[in-house]
């Protein structure tokens, strides 16, 4: 196995586990591990916004997760992307610190490296080409 290829798993499975798990925790709105409802409402959204989110971080785990279907993984990575930004956006301008924007900065840049890192399998037609010339 490809150092490639272990790098890509690596930050697959981190990702994967980070969106199962915030997806599963925004569903059952706890608040008791991370504080998600109380943060949510800091923030300024309803509380159903959870419901949305955790359900596409788990459509999106699955996309990431199984074979094929790359153009379904490349609107999964960008969902991600779209959530963290998002994330790191609101943060900011609610006034909070960096200590609420790096989890989110931290899942972006780990999206990026797994992105970066998947195997030409996982990737569209046409960037498959472009990689390869």
């Amino acid at each position: 196995m490809s150092k490639q290829t272990i790098g890509y798993w690596a930050a697959t499975g981190f990702l994967a586990t980070e969106l199962v798990a915030g997806g599963i925790l925004e569903l059952c709105h706890s608040n008791v591990a991370f504080g998600i409802v109380t943060t949510i409402n800091h923030l300024g959204y309803p509380v159903y916004v959870l419901n949305i989110l955790g359900v596409w971080k788990l459509l999106g785990t699955i996309a990431l997760l199984v074979p094929r279907f790359p153009i379904l993984k490349e609107w999964a990575y960008a969902g991600v992307t779209f959530n963290m930004t998002g994330a790191i956006f609101s943060h900011l301008c609610s006034g909070d610190g960096v200590t609420k924007v790096l989890p989110p900065l931290m899942f972006l840049a780990v999206t990026a490296v797994s992105w970066a890192l998947r195997p030409a399998s996982r990737c569209c037609t046409t960037q498959r080409s472009r990689n390869d010339a």
